[in-house]
């Protein structure tokens, strides 16, 4: 299997070979008006048959496997947690919104999901004994000692579209993912 996608790539084998970028894949099919990520109607279907069936272009077409590419060479770092810019700014405003300024972003997951895991953001007044304290963009990230080794590398965005809003993770330990890039195995 080649190490890019094309547009012959189904919806399944970009899932299936690329479980660590699962989230931002599905973020960018989605915003090119792929509903049907994680809805396994379609999942058989090729990026060109499925932007074909939704009236889209040749040129949108290899618009999306252009980006879809660029997202796998992204290179990640192993050794901290990152939040984008955007990312930190919506949680700052909401910090603010909440009267909880000052406050840090407790990261971590939890057993759920059809693939294992699911991640969850939370507020942290401060950490806990034995967690490790991170830094981005002007946000102190509290993680429990004992999901060091699994979410190292891990990236937090903030997405806000047609098609939903929300904090996203992309993390490069994952193996597996659903298709709709919710749950995660390593």
């Amino acid at each position: 299997m080649s190490e890019t996608i094309t547009r012959d790539t189904t919806i399944e084998e970009i899932f299936k070979r690329f479980p660590s970028k699962g989230q931002k894949l599905a973020q960018e099919i989605t915003n090119a008006g792929l509903q049907c990520v994680g809805c396994s109607a379609s999942t058989w279907e090729t990026l060109e048959a499925g932007m074909y069936g939704h009236g889209m272009s040749d040129e949108q077409i290899d618009g999306l496997v252009s980006r879809l590419n660029a997202i796998l060479q992204e290179k990640e770092d192993l050794s901290t947690i990152a939040l984008t810019e955007r990312a930190a700014k919506k949680y700052l405003e909401i910090l603010e919104e909440e009267g909880k300024a000052g406050w840090g972003l407790r990261f971590g997951e939890k057993a759920a999901g059809c693939s294992g895991f699911e991640f969850f953001l939370d507020f942290s007044e401060k950490p806990k004994a034995g967690d490790l304290v991170l830094e981005s963009n002007g946000v102190q990230i509290h993680l429990h000692h004992k999901s060091v080794e699994r979410l190292m590398g891990s990236v937090i965005d903030y997405v806000d579209g047609l098609h939903g809003a929300g904090f996203k993770v992309s993390n490069p330990h994952i193996k597996s993912s659903c298709g709709c890039g919710n749950s995660h195995g390593y």
